[in-house]
């Protein structure tokens, strides 16, 4: 029942990790960083994951775990999945040193400031391996969600490629200012978003003998708490720092609220 989405759930999958790209062509073809914009684009991707998350993903694990373990042992599974996914990339976000956290804002003006080049080189290096390691999981989002669920797939999947916006500005602007290389900057950012359909394909082919309603079931939950620690740790706190005043937590509530008004619409 799962495998009829397969290729729609990696062609979403590509899609979101691609965006990396934009982040590129922002760095490289403007002068000065549209902060507004990022600080909307991030908090909606959080008001949206959050929405998701608890709304949607959430009642479809117990849903799916219900008939085979009762409510009661359904409810403990989902939330040991839940919290497994929560600590699972906390583990992953704990690997990758602070000074050096790809999440933190990065504005196009850096390419004009007086830093150091090695050290911007090796920023640009740090932030494209954080942030691909980052896009295993949230590859296998997407496409989990979008083998159960095209619908949420989709929702999920234009959340993560607005995040993944900025975060190839994370990475092309110290590389670009370190090599003047527009093609190495644009190609090393590009190539991170490339983790997401990998994550997503190794996922996959490790987990496909074992896709049954329970493990779908645990896996919604485990989805669900990457998405809620993402936004929660590092989209809404970013989005915070490129806006001014209240701009985020209204972009997280319109992210919340056109989820809301999307699924009642499918209904």
């Amino acid at each position: 029942m799962f495998e009829e989405n397969i290729m729609l759930a990696f062609s979403l999958t590509l899609l979101a990790g691609l965006s990396t790209g934009i982040g590129s062509f922002i760095a490289f073809f403007t002068k000065h960083t549209n902060k507004a914009f990022l600080s909307i684009a991030l908090g909606f991707s959080a008001g949206v994951m959050i929405y998701i998350s608890f709304v949607e993903l959430m009642p479809e694990a117990l849903e799916m775990l219900e008939p085979e373990h009762g409510h009661n042992l359904a409810a403990w599974i989902m939330t040991a999945g839940f919290f497994a996914g929560v600590f699972f990339i906390a583990v992953i976000d704990r690997m990758v040193p602070e000074h050096e956290n790809p999440h933190e804002a990065r504005r196009v003006e850096d390419l004009n400031e007086g830093i150091d080049r090695g050290k911007m080189h090796r920023m640009g290096i740090f932030a494209a391996l954080a942030i691909a390691i980052h896009n295993f999981p949230e590859g296998m989002a997407t496409f989990f969600a979008t083998l159960a669920d095209p619908t949420l797939g989709i929702a999920i999947a234009i959340a993560i490629a607005l995040h993944n916006i900025p975060e190839g500005i994370a990475v092309a602007v110290p590389i670009y200012y370190s090599t003047k290389s527009r093609a190495k900057a644009f190609w090393l950012s590009l190539s991170t978003g490339l983790a997401e359909p990998l994550g997503a394909l190794i996922g996959f082919m490790i987990l496909r003998p074992f896709i049954s309603p329970t493990s779908m079931g645990f896996i919604f939950a485990f989805i669900a708490g990457i998405m809620v620690f993402i936004s929660l740790d590092e989209l809404f706190p970013a989005a915070k720092e490129y806006g001014k005043g209240h701009l985020a937590i209204y972009a997280l509530i319109a992210g919340m609220l056109i989820m809301a008004i999307t699924l009642l619409l499918l209904m």
